[in-house]
Order: C-alpha cells, then sequence, then structure tokens
C-alpha cells in the first residue's frame, strides 16, 4: 500500500472514530417523576427537555415518564443508583431516606411563608448539602425546587390538633414527616400519590397532609369537612442525575444538563410563591370548612421533632442559621 492509500485510509478511519464518538454521545435521556401530567413538576421537566434538545443541537433529548410509570420514588433512586434511569425531579423526602442531613429541610415552621421556603433552597447552605449525594446515594443533585408548603385535609371536623389523635393520616413515607405526625399523636398512614383521593372519598384514611395546589386541582376539598391550613412543613424537590450516567457524560454535557435542569427546577420555586395563596384561596371559596392555625396548634409536637432531628441530621443548626438570615 502507497503512502497516499495509507494516508486516506487513515483519514478515513479518523472520520469514522469522530462520527462513532459523536454518535456515542448522543442520548435520548430518560426522565421520572411521581406527579402527574399537568404538575408543574412534570411541566418543567418537559421544558427542560425541550432546551437540552434545543442548546445541543438535536444531540440529545428528553423522555419525560410521570405518574410513576416508572414506579415510586424508591424503585427511581434504586434505578439512578444502577444507571438504568438517567434523571429524575424527585421529593427531598425520598432522597433523605438515603441522606438523612436533608431532613432538616422537614423542620416544622422553618419558613415563614412559601417565599422564605424558596429563599432558603437559594442558599449556599442549602446547595452544599447535595454535594455529599453522589458519594452516599449514587445520583447527583444538581438544583432544588418545591411544591408548597403543607396543609391537612380533614373527612371529619378539626378545631384542635386532638381532634386528629388516632386518625389514618396520609403521609409521603419518609421519616421526618412520620416523626411529626407521630408526636402529634396521630396514625400517619403512608401512601402514594395516585392513591390518595379514593382512599379520602372511601374512608380508607381520615385525612391527608397535602400542598395546597393538589389540594385545588385534584379536589380533595370535596371529600372534606375542614381544611386546615397550617403551612407546617416546605415541601422540597431535587433534580437528579444517575452518578453513573453522569460519569459518562463529557464535561461539555455535564455543563449543559447541569445548567439547564437547576434553571428548570429552580422556575417551580417562582410558580408556587405566586400560585399557592391563590389556590388556597380558592379552596377556601368553595364553603369547606376552613381554619388557618399557626405553631401553637401543633402543641409540644414540634419541640418532640426538633429534640429527635437535631441528633438525626448534622445540618440542621446550618439550615436554621440560613433561614434565619433570609427572614
Amino acid at each position: 500500500m502507497n503512502k497516499r492509500i495509507k494516508s486516506l485510509v487513515g483519514v478515513a478511519a479518523a472520520l469514522v472514530a469522530v462520527t462513532g464518538a459523536t454518535t456515542a454521545m448522543a442520548k435520548d435521556f430518560r426522565l421520572g417523576l411521581i406527579t402527574p401530567p399537568p404538575h408543574i413538576w412534570t411541566k418543567a421537566a418537559e421544558a427542560f427537555g425541550e432546551e437540552l434538545a434545543e442548546k445541543s443541537g438535536g444531540a440529545h433529548s428528553v423522555t419525560v415518564f410521570p405518574a410513576r410509570q416508572l414506579g415510586d420514588e424508591a424503585e427511581m433512586l434504586q434505578q439512578l443508583q444502577t444507571g438504568a434511569l438517567d434523571m429524575a425531579f424527585m421529593t427531598v423526602a425520598e432522597v433523605s431516606n438515603r441522606a438523612p442531613d436533608l431532613g432538616a429541610f422537614y423542620a416544622p415552621y422553618l419558613a415563614n411563608d412559601i417565599a422564605h421556603a424558596g429563599r432558603i433552597l437559594r442558599t449556599d447552605t442549602a446547595k452544599g448539602l447535595l454535594d455529599d449525594l453522589p458519594g452516599k446515594v449514587g445520583v447527583v443533585g444538581v438544583g432544588y425546587g418545591m411544591a408548597g408548603l403543607r396543609q391537612i385535609v380533614s373527612r371529619d371536623a378539626v378545631e384542635t390538633a386532638g381532634d386528629l389523635e388516632g386518625k389514618k393520616l396520609r403521609i409521603t413515607p419518609f421519616e421526618p414527616i412520620l416523626d411529626f405526625y407521630n408526636a402529634m399523636g396521630a396514625a400517619p398512614t403512608p401512601m402514594p400519590l395516585p392513591a390518595v383521593y379514593d382512599a379520602l372519598a372511601n374512608g380508607q384514611v381520615d385525612a391527608i397532609d397535602m400542598d395546597a395546589e393538589l389540594i385545588w386541582k385534584l379536589k380533595y376539598y370535596e371529600h372534606a369537612d375542614t381544611v386546615v391550613e397550617s403551612n407546617h412543613m416546605m415541601f422540597p424537590m431535587v433534580g437528579l442525575v444517575s452518578a453513573k450516567v453522569w460519569s459518562g457524560m463529557s464535561d461539555e454535557d455535564r455543563e449543559m444538563v447541569r445548567e439547564l435542569m437547576a434553571k428548570h427546577v429552580d422556575s417551580c420555586i417562582d410558580s408556587y410563591v405566586a400560585k399557592d395563596q391563590e389556590w388556597l384561596t380558592q379552596v377556601e371559596e368553595t364553603g369547606t370548612n376552613y381554619i388557618v392555625v399557626g405553631p401553637d396548634f401543633f402543641g409540644d409536637a414540634i419541640d418532640q421533632w426538633n429534640a429527635k432531628w437535631s441528633e438525626k441530621s448534622a445540618a440542621l443548626d446550618d439550615l436554621r442559621a440560613a433561614a434565619e438570615e433570609t427572614r
């Protein structure tokens, strides 16, 4: 083979290698959520996918799987750890089951209101809690979003916290909220979101812990005697990428994914700050018995929670300091 032919073969091989590498980097990412299609988190995930496709020149795309299509959050987190799932928008609640420091976000009345909750999530202290996730959980956390503050919907009349004692009260299945309602003397009952409406309607549960958006949009108030506006806990969300998937991405792709995903999960904060009180007002205007309460309503349950979680989460004091600085 003469030198010219060898040179042409070499160039051709290089072009094939470059083309192959480019093809290998292109990816249709799979992103899972538990929220239904109309939910703010789902819409943010879809917007992230659209912008990633645009900014990558079509090299990357995102297929969004809402409404637990890929399993509940515990199952999706396992898939992220193995690399079977690329990405997720997930409650910090589920992640805190494996990284207990994140449970500090659920300190009762850490946030004064919905806007304050958003400011807390944007602090360097909050963002720093994501640093340990690759080593502890096998995921990369790129930023926070949130749902609204937590409220209580009850099938029976409620005037005091004592009216909830012994009552089966639906919760998201994670320790901080379980500990809170145990301290109140209720019977916290973990239940996935899709089962909640029927469970409340048929009396399988007596009450639910829920945010204003879903109380309004999914009409949980239709099966309630009383809606308690308590705003007692914030409810953060985190954008996650599988650490295994992350390790196989180029630096350029990592930066693009981090920037765009962080942007779209953060947009959820602004959405809830703008809409949360409007949803609560709409619920109140339905004529359902509606009461507004503060920390005193919960008696010593708050002190019990604080005592327990000051030992469980090393981040609690730092997060309280960040909350104080942003009041």
